[in-house]
């Protein structure tokens, strides 16, 4: 049941979740929108390249007959010049591509660190809020994996995920484009391999869900018992528990090993199907182009120009099937950051509904207490302990809750020495934690300060 939030993975969009995550861009706007110009015009240039390859072919080298080259008034017509201007262009879109690429990388990463600085701050300071039995039902394991891991895949959502997303759908818009208004028969075959490819790609996405889902749930599980263990490492050899949480964590690493394995075999799996499909895409290209070629349908640059086009037309469907499963995490991540930060305090009322006047006395009066849940410490220590000692029976009466304090009375007067004492577990923590109001008790009043 710990661990149970960790298995849901919600939707791979949900417009709520995101509206809410685009405010923390909010105070890095003007990086954001540099970014998003850097895609558009790379994208735009990625799409340029086979079509001056086109262009050089049919007007230099073929000396093709049609006119429908859209740089024909700016390249000269000797052949040799004009090949040297197309090579100087498509030099100057790869520099204009790299330097594209350069201001989308470094704002989309520079954004994404203050993201995670700024979740991560708002979550520290939301936990330093928290009353302390928020603590007795959240792991710190499971909290530090809040903060670590799930900012983490939000960052990652903002630096690769959104932003590959916007890339490869501006790359297939244009590739499509570009196709179909150079030959739409060649096009329809090249798309003709898209439904083995959509197939494939959500057998894919299932696996992978399934290898993600367990990955994050062995993460959650790992950083929990491993915080447990190590700060109540005292208690473990105390009760020379060693062995046990040794297997027990070798479990849950072993789990986390075989969840990446599976995602592992799924993306040797898939990758490789991808590429024989459009290896297949552009053999066909080649033999029905080179058909329409010989009977001078359409000519020799369209066929180099479409084999190129097939090649990069692929490359972006590999990365949506991808970033689908990066936006998916995301959401999951996101719903659980905003679950912590959404948790209210439980204690808000103030501890003396009145200012006493004068020395004040402490009085218990008939209080009972229990803890949230039953058996608030770790998992692990409290394995080590009911280990060690199998006959020691609940405070409770198997029916109701377990209680730590029962009906406890008494009164410490104005200027009284007090001292507490009994054995581990009785209580004593308990009751300075109920005078501070770290709790509330069930039944009676606790640490009532009446006035003198």
């Amino acid at each position: 049941m710990a661990n149970q939030e960790e298995e849901v993975l919600g939707k791979a969009y949900d417009g709520r979740l995101m509206r809410r995550l685009l405010q923390y861009l909010r105070p890095y706007s003007w990086q954001v929108a540099v970014a998003l110009i850097s895609i558009i015009f790379k994208a735009g240039l990625d799409v340029l390249g086979p079509f001056l390859t086109k262009t050089a072919i049919d007007k230099y080298l073929t000396h093709s007959t049609e006119q429908h080259f859209l740089l024909d008034r700016w390249l000269s017509s000797a052949p040799l010049v004009g090949i040297a201007q197309i090579s100087a262009i498509y030099l100057g879109t790869l520099v204009l591509s790299f330097f594209c690429e350069f201001l989308q990388t470094y704002f989309m990463q520079w954004t994404g660190q203050m993201v995670m600085f700024d979740m991560r701050r708002q979550i520290f300071g939301h936990l330093q809020r928290m009353h302390i039995g928020f603590y007795d039902k959240n792991p710190v394991g499971r909290l530090v994996t809040r903060v670590t891991t799930d900012v983490d895949a939000v960052n990652e959502m903002f630096t690769s995920g959104v932003v590959s997303i916007f890339e490869d759908v501006f790359v297939l818009a244009g590739i499509v484009g570009m196709m179909v208004w150079m030959n739409w028969k060649l096009a329809l075959i090249t798309f003709s391999v898209l439904p083995l490819i959509f197939w494939g790609t959500m057998i894919f996405r299932v696996r992978v869900r399934d290898s993600y889902r367990r990955i994050r749930v062995a993460i959650a599980r790992i950083n929990s018992y491993l915080q447990e263990a190590v700060s109540g490492m005292m208690v473990l050899q105390l009760f020379n528990r060693e062995k046990r949480a040794f297997k027990q964590f070798s479990d849950i690493n072993a789990s986390h090993m075989v969840a990446f394995k599976d995602a592992i075999l799924a993306y040797a799996v898939y990758y490789p199907v991808v590429e024989i499909l459009s290896a297949s895409a552009v053999a066909a290209v080649i033999w029905f182009g080179g058909g329409l070629v010989v009977k001078t349908v359409t000519t020799v640059g369209v066929l180099v120009a479409f084999i190129q086009y097939a090649q990069r037309f692929f490359r972006p469907i590999q990365d949506l099937s991808d970033k689908y499963n990066i936006l998916q995490s995301a959401m999951a991540s996101s719903e659980r950051i905003f679950k912590l930060l959404d948790a209210p305090v439980d204690i808000t009322s103030p501890a003396v509904t009145r200012t006493p006047v004068g020395p004040g006395r402490i009085e218990f009066d008939h209080v009972c207490f229990a803890y949230g849940t039953r058996g608030h410490a770790p998992d692990v220590l409290r394995q080590a302990v009911a280990a060690a000692k199998p006959d020691d029976s609940s405070s409770g009466d198997g029916q109701g809750p377990d209680w730590i304090l029962r009906d406890v009375s008494f009164a410490i007067e104005p200027g009284e020495t007090v001292a507490i004492v009994g054995h581990t577990g009785a209580g004593k923590t308990t009751l300075i934690s109920l005078l501070l109001r770290f709790y509330d008790v069930q039944r009676a009043r606790c640490a009532s300060m009446v006035s003198m």
